[in-house]
This record gives structure tokens, C-alpha cells and sequence, in this order.
């Protein structure tokens, strides 16, 4: 996590049919912001068998992930983050332990032979130079051994308690293990395991002044510390992100949507889509390329690395307006990467509309100017304080794609 970097995130899934966010409107808890449509299904129980049964039509023809990534590595791009399994348990991965995957001949994709999409982005990925990290969602709605059948689902957190059924939910963690010890094993090198559903936890861990957490009653810890250790065997140097949960396997934090607003004292890294959405929406709102390269400048003079989110459509490729912004960020990329790759905080940090980053060896300070508005306003003068200690040894003003951004390269004297 030394430096900043700027990494590709991808959530393709069954629900890209609907263009409906992701799986959560399969969860009673979140039927408000999800807007389950009346088409599909009158009531939760059968929009819940419909959309498992999307799982028969899913039929991505379009996946290239080459096309992403060359796309993600023109736009500078070091590192990708699929998402492997999503909360309702739909694998993009040939998994053993359930035939709920994109690999199962109820899947029409299953007859392509890019049928294992994870396995076809780790590989194409891997061998264009980027860092690998795998999503993985610890809750599981599909699996009998998290949702129960006997019991209907209220939220999003298991639907019985762990402690009454201990025989049921060590099935639920055995079942876990099982599927990242096949991701960690049989999928060439993984550099990240970016566990998500941070209600699966030991309950002394959760925090009650946030409101998500209110809503975990009973204890869900998986043996992070069996997981882990496996997963951490099979791939020698891994980071686990176990977002939200403290301890061991919170190597780094995730804030999502967010960007927090002073440098952190530990490795961090924001989540942000490029969309509205982290998932298709038919017709989203795309940020406009300015925004996403003020958003990677705010995020690297705090000190973090900023996961881009891009969803791919029904058909397996994304939309135009996606591939639009990497392309012009591709350009502003080739200029600035001096800037942004290996760079490190350095105080002020940032000043009015001043953004500061150093380099390595600290004898280079970078200093962005940014403007409100939809294209970029150059002052007539840039008025901005020099670090302490900085004895500038010569100044230099980029003009970089006038309509983005503005940067300042000063030296340090001998």
C-alpha cells in the first residue's frame, strides 16, 4: 500500500439483468433504497425466486476482459478488484460447493469458454502487469446454512442464531472457508482478499454508534484467524481487508463513497464509483472525467489509493460513457503519474483549493490547484504556501488539459 495508485473495481453479476443495485433488494432490511419493481414480483418471496432465477438467462456474450484491461491500464491503473461473490451468493466462479454459479449448466454462459469469468479476468489481468484482489461477500443469502429456510429472512444478517445452532452454522463457516481456500488456490496469485458484509463478526466487535451495526444481535464469528491463516498459506504475503471489522485482518480500511477528510495513520483506501451506482443501472449518471481526477488528487494528498468503480452491463462489456473517461483519464495520466505513483503526503496537505504530494525521496513537492464549476479556472496568479522547511530551488507550472486541473512542480535546493 506504499505510495497511490488508482485500481479498477468490477461488480458483474446476475442482477446486471435487472440494472437494479447489486443484490441488495433481496434483502427485506433494504426494500426502501433497492425499489424492488412490481414486475418483478408481487410479493418478497416470489421477487426472491425470480431473481434467482435470473441465474437461466445470464447469458454474458460481450465479456472481454482484455478490453477492460487495456482500457484500466491506459488509464493508469495498478490493481483489480472483481467481485468473486456478492451477497447473494451467485459465484463468478466455478465453485464445488454450490451450483449457484455462473459455471452451472443452468447458466446459458456456462457453454462459453470464458464461462469461469473470474479465472478469465485474474489471468488477462495478471498478465497485463496489475495486482490481483478477489471480493468476496461473508454473508451468503443463498446458502441454507446463513438464510435458513425454516425461518424467513428480516435483514440482512443470518437468520438464526449461531449459538442455538451450532452444528448449522459451523456448515455456514466450513462452507466459507471451503470457497476462498478455492480462490486463493486455484486461481494463480491473489494479492488481495477484499472481504465485504461486515455483519458477519464476533459480536463484541460490533460498534453501536454505527447504524448498519444496530442491527447484528447474535455473534457471527467465522474464525477469521482460520480463514485468514489458509488463505494467507496459499498466497504468502496477501493483505486481507476484512472491511469494517477491527483486528488482525483489517490490513487496510475501506471508506466507501467517502474520502476522509485529513490523512489516516494507517493505510486506507477509498471506494467510489464511477457511476451512481456500484453496480449496471441503465442510463447512470457517470462522473465527468474533472471530478474523477479531483476525487484521485483529494484521495492521494490524504495518503489513501482510490478504487474505481465500473459496472459492466447485462451483455458483459461496459458503457461507452465508461470507456470515455479512462480514455481522457489515460491522457491526463501520462502527464501527472510522476505525481500520483509512490508519491507520499506532505504538510499542508491541502489549502483552499491547494492539493500537496512529495515525492519518495522528498526533493520534489507537486501542488494542485483545483476549480468548482465544470471546466477548469486558471488564476491569474497561483498563491500557495511552500512546506516548512522546502527551500524552493526552482518552480514550474504545467498546463495540463486547461479544462480539468492546474499543478505546480517545485524543487528542493541541495
Amino acid at each position: 500500500m506504499a505510495g497511490h495508485e488508482i485500481r479498477s473495481f468490477h461488480a458483474l453479476g446476475t442482477y446486471s439483468q435487472w440494472g437494479i443495485v447489486e443484490s441488495w433488494s433481496i434483502c427485506p432490511e433494504d426494500e426502501g433504497w433497492t425499489q424492488r419493481k412490481p414486475e418483478h414480483g408481487k410479493t418478497y418471496f416470489e421477487y426472491l425466486k425470480n431473481y434467482e432465477n435470473l441465474q437461466t438467462t445470464f447469458n454474458p456474450t460481450d465479456f472481454n476482459p482484455q478490453k477492460w484491461a487495456d482500457a484500466a491500464k491506459a488509464a493508469g491503473m495498478k490493481y483489480v478488484v472483481f467481485t468473486t461473490k456478492h451477497h447473494d451468493g451467485f459465484a463468478m466462479f466455478d465453485t464445488k460447493e454450490s451450483d449457484y454459479k455462473i459455471t452451472s449448466t443452468k447458466t446459458p454462459f456456462s457453454s462459453n469458454p470464458k464461462a469461469n469469468v473470474t479465472k478469465e479476468i485474474f489471468n488477462t489481468f495478471r498478465n497485463d502487469g496489475f495486482k490481483i484482489g478477489a471480493y468476496f461477500s461473508k454473508p451468503d443469502w443463498h446458502s441454507e446454512y446463513y438464510w435458513w429456510p425454516y425461518f424467513p429472512p428480516k435483514d440482512r444478517n443470518v437468520n438464526y442464531d449461531p449459538k442455538k445452532y451450532p452444528e448449522r452454522w459451523q456448515k455456514f463457516k466450513d462452507f466459507t472457508y471451503n470457497q476462498i481456500n478455492e480462490l486463493t488456490s486455484e486461481y494463480g496469485q491473489v494479492d488481495i482478499l477484499w472481504l465485504d458484509g461486515g455483519q458477519v463478526r464476533p459480536l463484541e466487535t460490533v460498534d453501536k454508534s454505527v447504524d448498519w451495526q444496530q442491527t447484528i444481535k447474535v455473534d457471527q464469528n467465522i474464525d477469521m484467524d482460520r480463514i485468514g491463516g489458509m488463505a494467507r498459506k496459499n498466497q504468502p504475503g496477501l493483505i486481507v481487508v476484512d472491511r469494517t471489522v477491527p483486528g488482525n485482518w483489517e490490513n487496510y480500511v475501506t471508506p466507501e463513497q467517502a474520502i476522509p477528510e485529513h490523512p489516516l495513520d494507517i493505510p486506507w483506501e477509498s471506494c467510489i464509483t464511477m457511476g451512481d451506482s456500484f453496480s449496471y443501472v441503465p442510463n447512470d449518471n457517470y462522473k465527468p472525467t474533472k471530478k474523477i481526477v479531483e476525487t484521485l488528487v483529494k484521495i492521494i494528498s490524504r495518503g489513501g489509493n482510490y478504487l474505481l468503480n465500473i459496472a459492466p452491463g447485462p451483455k458483459g462489456d461496459y458503457d461507452q460513457a465508461a470507456y470515455d473517461r479512462l480514455n481522457e483519464l489515460s491522457a491526463w495520466m501520462k502527464i501527472n503519474q510522476s505525481a500520483v505513483y509512490a508519491t507520499r503526503t506532505v504538510a499542508p496537505y491541502h489549502q483552499g483549493d491547494y492539493y500537496y504530494t512529495r515525492s519518495k525521496d522528498s526533493k520534489i513537492v507537486n501542488v494542485f490547484h483545483l476549480s468548482a464549476g465544470d471546466a477548469y479556472q486558471q488564476p491569474n496568479e497561483y498563491v500557495f504556501q511552500v512546506p516548512e522547511n522546502f527551500k524552493v530551488k526552482k518552480s514550474q507550472f504545467w498546463a495540463i488539459k486547461a479544462d480539468w486541473i492546474g499543478r505546480n512542480v517545485i524543487t528542493r535546493s541541495p
